[in-house]
């Protein structure tokens, strides 16, 4: 993943995205813990969950069932406050997924919400 230097001194949100979406392929829950705003909502097509602590359990959660997780982002789409990240993810090397995450920033670049579509690998 693709963590080029910026420009400036302020990370955009689309670099925080792909800070986030490393973390996330580390299984580095401290760092993501650093991202995450107090208040963020984390939503799926399994799960609905508010506040950090709850949206750490459940990422801790997915890290727990997972040996490996590989995740190469396929396009991002950046607005003022949002980055949609399309995304193929590989755990354990056998499940592949096809999922669009919307991530939603504060002024101060926490996250404050994160949802999950999940699609298809077909074109």
């Amino acid at each position: 993943m693709n963590l080029s230097n910026e420009s400036h001194n302020v990370p955009s949100h689309k670099y925080r995205c792909l800070l986030y979406l490393k973390r996330y392929e580390e299984k580095d829950i401290k760092g993501i813990e650093e991202l995450f705003a107090e208040d963020i909502v984390l939503r799926d097509w399994k799960i609905r969950v508010e506040g950090k602590e709850k949206a750490l359990s459940e990422t801790r959660k997915n890290f727990k069932n997972a040996d490996t997780i590989e995740i190469e982002v396929l396009a991002t789409y950046e607005n003022e406050d949002t980055v949609a990240a399309e995304l193929k993810i590989v755990v354990d090397a056998t499940e592949e997924l096809y999922v669009v995450d919307v991530i939603t920033f504060n002024a101060e670049g926490k996250i404050t919400s994160i949802r999950a579509y999940l699609g298809r690998g077909d074109d």
